[in-house]
């Protein structure tokens, strides 16, 4: 399958969840986040961690922003600036948001440009391959974000999300670990 039909695939499975479903799973997907965000932390040490705020069809974050915050890790959370870009914002509190691009919840923090300084990065997708390939939802927003991050990243997914086969580009960055 190319890149769209792949996407149109995975969005008419999701149709096939409520969101309420979708959310259901979706605890069980942070769970193993946290988990594996803790073994990380206490093997490699780590302090902040660039998050997204879920769509309604993607594995839901809302409540593992705000557990980690209160945890006293340092979350960051992708703004879309203009059409080809986007900025990574602290998130401070559920108070503190406003809604951007495409209706996202974006962080009213201070704007963070120490992309060294991430130690995780926990990225949506459309699609995911078990060997990390990622599919997006075709803008290249998170291509772009990622070339200047160096941290592990990881992918959360539904199970019906992790794929055979994904077309990858040169400018696809992988994943390092897929957590579903």
């Amino acid at each position: 399958m190319q890149k769209k039909e792949l996407r149109a695939y995975i969005r008419e499975l999701k149709r096939q969840y409520s969101h309420e479903q979708l959310k259901q799973m979706s605890s069980a997907i942070t769970n193993r986040a946290i988990d594996f965000i803790h073994n990380y932390d206490k093997k490699d040490g780590c302090k902040t961690i660039l998050l997204y705020h879920s769509l309604p069809d993607e594995v839901y974050t809302h409540s593992l922003i705000s557990s980690l915050s209160d945890k006293g890790y340092t979350v960051l959370l992708p703004t879309v600036i203009d059409n080809e870009n986007m900025e990574l914002h602290i998130y401070i509190n559920d108070e503190e948001y406003h809604v951007g691009a495409m209706n996202i919840q974006e962080a009213n923090g201070d704007a963070f440009d120490c992309y060294e300084k991430i130690d995780l990065a926990i990225i949506p997708g459309m699609a995911f391959t078990k060997d990390g390939h990622r599919l997006g939802r075709g803008k290249g927003y998170y291509d772009r974000i990622l070339q200047k991050i160096k941290c592990p990243l990881i992918g959360l997914a539904f199970p019906f999300q992790i794929v055979d086969n994904i077309p990858c580009e040169e400018h696809d960055v992988k994943m390092n670990y897929i957590i579903s």
